[in-house]
């Protein structure tokens, strides 16, 4: 039998790459906004001393990972925008707060931040696509790392955020809000599909959705 065509095998090989490229979308995350989250939102955080962990992120991070969850931090960074500070210093801030989760045993697989604002200065004056509430950020990462998107999760402490994660249907959505049962005055009308006042509360929610047990089983018997 002789060979096939040039243009036969070549039409063969795009068809494999693409039932390839089905199958390999097949890694899923965790997109984490940064200031309220991460770390204390202290006002335009941008230095080393401006840093204070938000308890329980270490731990949640690593319950996340443990669910095959791969980590992306996805952050606005208005006060690039605004000229408080400059982009090389949020990149080198990211830097030590990487190396700070990596000695506690946690990778981030990718970094994304918009330092575009409407009232930015300069070149970083423009509506952006990848400024929350849009979710350039995510549907970015999704392409740079053939991410399924519909069974990725997101955790946010504003509105914004959970609109982000909305538009491209994640599988859920986490309202971080410290201390909102504590008092009348922060009731919360939010979309999002949870509404935490702690991470551990978070992660308790995401290994129930990722990872479903028997366990719930148990108090019927």
């Amino acid at each position: 039998m002789g060979k096939r065509p040039i243009w036969a095998r070549i039409i063969h090989l795009i068809d494999e790459l693409c039932s390839m490229g089905k199958d390999l979308r097949t890694k899923c995350a965790l997109f984490l906004d940064r200031d309220g989250v991460i770390n204390m939102d202290t006002g335009y955080p941008h230095r080393i001393e401006d840093i204070v962990f938000i308890d329980g992120i270490f731990e949640f991070c690593r319950r996340a990972a443990a669910l095959d969850l791969a980590l992306i931090i996805a952050t606005n960074q208005a006060g690039i925008a605004r000229g408080y500070y400059a982009e090389t210093d949020f990149l080198s801030l990211m830097e030590w707060m990487k190396g700070r989760f990596a000695e506690e045993g946690i990778e981030f697989l990718d970094v994304y931040h918009c330092p575009y604002h409407p009232q930015g200065i300069g070149q970083y004056c423009r509506v952006s696509d990848e400024r929350k509430p849009a979710p350039g950020m995510l549907l970015r990462a999704m392409r740079d790392h053939a991410l399924d998107l519909a069974r990725s999760f997101l955790i946010g402490d504003r509105d914004s955020d959970i609109a982000a994660g909305k538009s491209v249907g994640l599988a859920g959505n986490i309202l971080f809000a410290p201390g909102y049962r504590n008092s009348e005055s922060q009731r919360v009308d939010s979309d999002a599909d949870a509404v935490v006042a702690t991470l551990s509360e978070a992660a308790v929610w995401l290994e129930n959705r990722v990872r479903p047990t028997s366990r719930k089983l148990d108090r019927f018997e």
